[in-house]
């Protein structure tokens, strides 16, 4: 997908949105030899969209994400319903 789309999005869709990791140091010397993922996905329903970027509900919480992180976009199908277990 298209990494501009997202600005046409409404608040309420389920989307996807593939980021540049905020979290990393500017250099991985602590981790001498492993590869460290650069993007990381915010998986969840869309709150709002401005030319800052996007805000979206998580499981964990709210995650702004500014414009200029955003790598990639896609709407995705509603959640599946959690299904309650069922006792024996």
């Amino acid at each position: 997908m298209s990494t501009a789309e997202w600005r046409t999005w409404s608040p309420g869709v389920r989307v996807v949105v593939r980021r540049l990791r905020d979290d990393l140091p500017a250099t991985h010397t602590e981790l001498p030899g492993e590869r460290v993922p650069r993007h990381t996905d915010v998986l969840g329903d869309l709150l709002a969209v401005d030319d800052d970027g996007v805000l979206v509900r998580t499981r964990r919480g709210d995650v702004r994400v500014p414009a200029a992180d955003i790598v990639l976009t896609k709407l995705v199908p509603p959640a599946p319903v959690r299904r309650r277990p069922t006792d024996a």
